[in-house]
């Protein structure tokens, strides 16, 4: 399928899991979603399904590999084709200890010709798209030049799509935390890519919270990629479709979002499943309205009661003027 990546949600550990994206798909129906990060090694020897499952409200989704073997990386794209996912992408901006050490993540910035090996064993593999996602530099290897020739080199594979972290990443020093936040946004370099390399499709993504800042920001690049704005804010999300894809908004209010869950939430809590497997994705909906401390507080001390079910839900949503 054409995907369009003009608006989308980043990769994010511990977050955008399948529940995570299901709440999502309430508030934008067009925007892609990107799962977490999985590790070629949790595939080929761990509980697939348990990665790779998602629901067909997702789509249009794409699958986050974390992984530097070539042959390894070919494996796990033919997993994504099997199982529907409309793209597959390589990570190549993580920035923690225990990914750099398996020579997973931002590390790879240092190793072109390698990151090149991987993508093109991903394409030989599969027929949907592969990307990648990195950052503009790591560590001294972070000028303008240094991102140039990375790009360009993984490009001569073919590869069209480039996410781009406008952020360098510190490999010692700095927690992922930190490496999110303290390394200067450079925005100037990734349109400056784009500038240099028309024909690839240059998605930026790092530090962006609002539309009206992604207005000032689109005439630059291809597309917009929205990470901890889409979790801790997610009502940023409603206005997705109107704005970049031209379609009516997916939900008429933010209640009317929660109130769509109710079905999936009691197959999940008869089949044993938490309350909060799914709540705690949505206690930033409301934020900046009068009631929201209040709706987070009822949330987060009811959903992980074993009898919590989507009456909780109802009640946290009566706070809420």
């Amino acid at each position: 399928m054409s995907i369009n990546r003009r608006f989308s949600t980043a990769p994010m550990m511990d977050w955008s899991d399948k529940h995570c994206r299901y709440f999502w798909r309430q508030l934008t129906k067009d925007t892609l979603l990107y799962t977490e990060m999985v590790t070629t090694g949790a595939l080929i020897h761990g509980n697939r399904d348990r990665f790779l499952e998602y629901n067909d409200i997702e789509h249009p989704i794409a699958l986050q590999l974390g992984g530097s073997n070539p042959s390894e990386l070919a494996t796990c794209s033919r997993y994504a084709e099997e199982w529907g996912y409309d793209e597959v992408n390589l990570n190549v901006g993580c920035p923690s200890d225990r990914v750099q050490n398996n020579m997973i993540g931002a590390c790879l910035m240092a190793h072109p010709q390698l990151v090149a090996d991987c993508i093109k064993a991903m394409q030989d593999s599969t027929s949907i798209d592969v990307t990648i996602k990195h950052r503009i530099g790591i560590d001294d290897q972070d000028s303008y030049e240094h991102m140039r020739d990375f790009v360009a080199t993984v490009a001569e594979t073919g590869c069209k799509t480039f996410i781009v972290h406008a952020r360098k990443a510190i490999l010692q020093g700095l927690s992922p935390k930190e490496n999110r936040e303290v390394p200067p946004l450079r925005y100037d370099d990734v349109y400056r890519l784009k500038q240099e390399f028309p024909d690839l499709e240059i998605i930026i993504n790092g530090g962006i919270k609002t539309h009206k800042q992604i207005a000032e920001i689109m005439p630059h690049v291809d597309g917009v990629m929205v990470g901890r704005e889409a979790y801790q804010n997610p009502s940023v999300l409603i206005d997705a479709d109107e704005l970049y894809f031209g379609k009516p908004a997916n939900t008429e209010s933010a209640k009317d979002a929660v109130r769509a869950l109710y079905p999936y939430i009691e197959s999940l809590l008869a089949k044993g499943a938490p309350l909060h497997y799914v709540s705690r994705h949505i206690l930033g909906l409301f934020n900046g309205q009068r009631g929201a401390r209040l709706f987070r507080r009822y949330l987060s001390e009811r959903a992980h009661l074993r009898e919590s079910g989507t009456q909780v839900l109802e009640e946290a949503l009566q706070l809420i003027d």
